[in-house]
């Protein structure tokens, strides 16, 4: 299967099942995407037929392209069999009950009352809660019980707002570094935040001890404030932006997202990115508002040629900051067309339910933080470990390969069959395709791609 477009200039042909990416002339383009459908006859007609009118193109050089792609071909690079639908439950297999993350939601309240929070202001749609350092110590522990041979964990502090139970935090970040030497692991923390709790006793111990902080901000103060309010109804912009400058600068400008989402509201998210990059943020993601059909913000299906739009103006933006030499980095558009991710990833997902869990603060096991709070989705506890045992069985049975709809998708090595939780959501299975996401990660990819393709053009 190969995927043939082209954007920025480039005519850019992906052989879906290699990796290989090509960069190719207008004429072996529009060969290779005729190749595997039409005899050499037709397409050598059609060739020069083409481009008949600049005379540049004549037999023996279409016999000579012929040749280069069959060279391809026998090299691996080029129409390459899909030979990994094996692969996808054995790998699966091989890791049963074998955990690398855990999130964990130390805080199930929020200083912010956010209109479009798919967890209910931090609430998950039950009651408000903080984690209890035991706990959270349970769930360390199991994490490290549970690992097998892994040496590194990841552990999300997540809420809600994580800061409102920030001694919580520290103290279990202390229990992790007093248990690792003597396990053999290391521990890899991550703080996610809207910005109000930051002080320097924050910013001090985000530095010293986390690999990553994902930082909420939506862009543009009216986009921000439109919904990222206060219980009194009044914005936050204002009051985050300098203490999240603060933090960037403390932390050299690095190992941080700043992570916006994009409603309804504002399609036209490239804004928010500029805004972003104007108040000195280069870290940055946007992200689709996650949400039902009918709520105000969800975006929408007139939406979606808007955003496609902004995802190509963005890699555009990219492309000319880093030939200015003032680079910034998109989250979605981070792709190492040369070493990875690995087959395994590309096949099996994110490790929902398997690899990767989320822990309420009453040590609940969920299959990811989008799960919390639906009960038919419980996997156990912190306590008695994973006893639903069918459940966690049926993500494990997730991958690329068990979604019919996939089949035939040239992104599919790439989102490894996309979100778990999405797919419920869309379609009532964790199965199931979020099509609307779908759209928009191909699009992703596609521009990733490009990028990726310049600068290597760039720097031969």
């Amino acid at each position: 299967m190969t995927h043939c477009y082209k954007l920025g200039g480039l005519n850019i042909v992906l052989d879906v099942c290699s990796g290989a990416v090509h960069v190719v002339d207008d004429p072996t383009f529009d060969i290779i995407e005729r190749y595997e459908t039409e005899s050499r006859a037709e397409i050598s007609d059609f060739i020069l037929h083409k481009y008949a009118s600049d005379g540049e193109v004549t037999a023996p050089e279409i016999e000579a392209c012929f040749e280069q792609l069959e060279a391809l071909r026998a090299a691996g690079k080029l129409f390459a069999p899909d030979t990994f639908a094996d692969m996808a439950g054995e790998l699966k297999t091989r890791s049963a009950g074998v955990v690398k993350a855990l999130c964990l939601h130390v805080a199930h309240t929020c200083n912010l009352n956010c209109a479009y929070c798919f967890a209910s202001q931090g609430k998950y749609h039950g009651d408000r809660a903080l984690m209890s350092f035991e706990v959270g110590r349970r769930a360390l522990d199991y994490l490290v019980a549970h690992s097998g041979g892994r040496r590194n964990l990841e552990v999300d502090f997540f809420g809600g707002e994580p800061l409102m139970n920030f001694q919580v935090v520290k103290d279990l970040v202390a229990y992790a570094r007093s248990i690792e030497k003597d396990a053999g692991k290391n521990f890899r923390f991550t703080l996610t935040t809207n910005g109000l709790l930051i002080d320097d006793d924050v910013i001090e111990f985000a530095n010293r001890e986390c690999s990553n902080v994902v930082l909420s901000l939506d862009g543009r103060k009216a986009v921000h404030d439109r919904y990222r309010v206060d219980y009194t109804g009044n914005g936050s912009w204002e009051r985050i932006v300098p203490k999240f400058q603060k933090l960037v600068e403390a932390r050299g400008g690095r190992n941080y997202y700043m992570r916006g989402t994009f409603t309804h509201a504002n399609p036209d998210f490239l804004r928010d990115i500029e805004a972003m990059l104007d108040l000195g943020f280069t870290e940055l993601s946007m992200e689709p508002v996650v949400g039902a059909p009918d709520e105000p913000s969800s975006l929408t299906e007139d939406d979606l040629p808007v955003v496609l739009e902004q995802y190509e103006k963005l890699a555009f933006l990219m492309l000319e900051r880093r030939r200015e030499g003032r680079p910034f980095t998109f989250y979605h558009y981070m792709l190492d067309l040369k070493g990875g991710p690995c087959i395994y990833k590309r096949i099996s997902g994110c490790g929902s339910g398997t690899e990767y869990m989320a822990v309420t603060p009453w040590g609940d096991f969920y299959p990811c933080h989008q799960f919390v709070g639906d009960e038919k989705f419980k996997l156990g506890d912190v306590w008695s470990g994973v006893t639903n045992t069918a459940l966690r069985d049926e993500f494990a049975a997730c991958n690329v390969y068990t979604r019919p709809d996939c089949a035939s998708c040239w992104a599919k090595l790439y989102c490894a069959g996309g979100c778990a939780a999405n797919a419920y959501h869309a379609t009532g299975s964790v199965n199931g395709i979020y099509k609307y996401g779908c759209e928009l990660f191909r699009k992703r990819m596609e521009c990733a791609i490009m990028l990726e393709a310049a600068k290597a053009l760039e720097e031969a």
